[in-house]
């Protein structure tokens, strides 16, 4: 028999968002390293739609996570035309066609959540 597990969204989320507040100013992390970090290997999308939510929540810096290339693939949830590659550009984190240039040497690894 299969158990089923109920993923308590809030809870998720704010675990999501935990990890997020801790990026540090002029680095980036991804969805798929948060997901790992929170115990939830394989929630990457889970973590995007976390940071879709979390645009009212001015300590959440949503702009901090990309993809696993590197890529601005939430841009499209920020109000504005360029405003993630904005903020990442106002610290520092150069950003060309859409990817952060330098990602491997910008990226951010966050510790497990215990």
């Amino acid at each position: 028999m299969a158990t089923h597990v109920t993923l308590d969204k809030s809870d998720f989320f704010e675990r999501v968002y935990k990890v997020v507040r801790d990026i540090p100013y002029g680095r980036v992390t991804t969805y798929g390293a948060i997901a790992k970090s929170i115990g939830a290997p394989g929630a990457a999308r889970t973590v995007g739609y976390a940071m879709n939510a979390s645009h009212n929540l001015p300590d959440v810096p949503a702009h901090r996570v990309v993809n696993r290339d590197g890529m601005l693939t939430g841009k499209h949830h920020f109000p504005g035309r360029d405003t993630m590659q904005r903020l990442l550009a106002q610290e520092g984190v150069m950003v060309q066609e859409d990817c952060v240039v330098n990602f491997k040497a910008l990226f951010w690894q966050p510790d497990p959540l215990v």
